[in-house]
């Protein structure tokens, strides 16, 4: 953030309050690293990334680990929707956490756009498996803003061997994605272990803002998971010999940064769509859908700046693909999806829902409530009544879902991701 903007959102909130002209919201998350428990009674204070020794907020976790929505002064909504690159269009937050029994940690740089609401995850180590130093996490410049490398072009359609070392004969959503922070070719860059549905979250929160019209976020969302599918199904870096699937680097593949804050909307979209990328007539694989920025970079793929407009005009997601890559150009979605107990029933459960999906779906809730103990226990009989509703709600709530108390296919996947993150001793990377 440059001196001037500091400057700017400090006189506006003396002026305001905290309710400046212009503000987004953010919600905190707390977890430790082992085990996917939420920390309760940990201690956020938010304060200025320009003047970090003023804090503006100091929060308390409550025993899902979170803290309450909060609002803070952001620029202007309309610098967020034209590509001028003079004004930074968003604020930038640090937020330092510290908890009894686990390492601190600073984040530096989270981002605030005006109406948006922004989820910060923070992932604390427990001190039993770490020494007492301060973890910092720095979230660089958006790529809409910053300067980074151009993508380097490549073909839209991987050639495919006849034999030998491609493995996926169908599309699959894989449980995790390895994320490679660097360049492939940095040999001392580390690797992450990322689940995929937060990795394509974060990767959209990195290269688009979430204020554009939702078909241009449906349709760069499309596009980022076509292209990430594409790199999992030819195995493209793991058949070049090495071992990760994709990597940070905006020269190569799309940008991704490690405990960055995603926002609401994004985050909500790609539970809805996870499973989808793009397809061609008599193509087996995802399509590589390249893209830029389209104003400081120019490209055959998808101009996002482009995308915008095109949304602004009222364009759907599936013309906006199609107005880039062309009337052949269809959404599809994967065979498999790894990683999960069981598959959605493939419609929404409700009050009055029976059967064996339904007793699983209460198991599994039943268990995340042992670490969320605001979800509130269930009996496990198959029917789906108020009790189970109820439940279903507060899980919705604590995890950014519409509060229905429906489960629909976004709901069905994060109750089976938590599940999973659960009851597992340990997430991996």
């Amino acid at each position: 953030m440059t001196d001037t903007n500091v400057n700017d959102l400090t006189a506006a909130q003396e002026t305001d309050g905290i309710d400046a002209p212009y503000a987004g919201q953010i919600k905190i998350s707390v977890y430790s690293s082992i085990g996917l428990i939420p920390v309760e009674n940990a201690s956020v204070t938010i304060s200025y990334t320009g003047d970090p020794e003023s804090p503006l907020e100091v929060l308390t976790t409550d025993s899902s680990g979170q803290t309450p929505v909060v609002s803070l002064p952001a620029p202007p909504l309309d610098l967020s929707l034209t590509p001028d690159a003079s004004e930074q269009p968003y604020s930038e937050y640090n937020i330092s956490v510290t908890a009894e029994g686990y390492e601190p940690v600073l984040v530096s740089g989270s981002e605030i756009l005006a109406d948006e609401l922004s989820l910060q995850p923070i992932r604390m180590n427990p001190l039993a498996t770490t020494e007492e130093n301060e973890k910092i996490v720095i979230i660089p410049a958006h790529t809409l803003f910053g300067t980074y490398p151009p993508k380097i072009p490549e073909d839209e359609i991987k050639p495919m061997a006849e034999t030998g070392e491609i493995v996926l004969s169908r599309v699959v959503v894989p449980e995790y994605v390895i994320v490679h922070d660097g360049v492939p070719s940095d040999s001392t860059a580390p690797n992450y272990w990322v689940r995929y549905k937060d990795y394509i979250k974060n990767v959209a929160s990195c290269e688009i803002y979430s204020t554009w019209p939702e078909t241009t976020l449906y349709a760069n969302i499309l596009a980022i998971q076509s292209f990430t599918l594409n790199r999992v199904y030819t195995e493209w870096y793991r058949n070049q010999g090495y071992d990760f699937t994709i990597t940070s680097s905006t020269a190569y593949d799309h940008k991704w940064i490690y405990g960055r804050n995603i926002f609401e909307n994004i985050d909500y979209l790609v539970d809805s769509i996870f499973a989808n990328y793009l397809s061609r007539p008599g193509v087996r694989q995802p399509i590589f859908t390249s893209y830029c920025d389209g104003q400081r970079v120019t490209c055959s793929g998808l101009s996002q700046w482009g995308s915008k407009y095109l949304g602004d005009q009222g364009y759907s997601a599936i013309e906006i693909l199609r107005y880039y890559y062309g009337n052949d150009m269809y959404i599809n979605s994967a065979d498999i999806i790894s990683g999960v107990p069981s598959s959605w029933p493939g419609y929404d459960l409700g009050i009055g829902a029976s059967g064996d999906k339904v007793r699983q779906l209460q198991n599994q809730l039943n268990r995340i409530a042992r670490n969320y103990p605001a979800i509130p226990t269930i009996t496990a009989d198959g029917i789906y009544g108020s009790a189970t509703a109820n439940a279903v709600r507060t899980f919705q709530r604590i995890f950014n879902l519409p509060q229905t108390g429906v489960t629909d296919y976004a709901t069905w996947y994060e109750i089976s991701d938590i599940y999973v993150g659960v009851t597992r001793i340990a997430e991996p990377g």
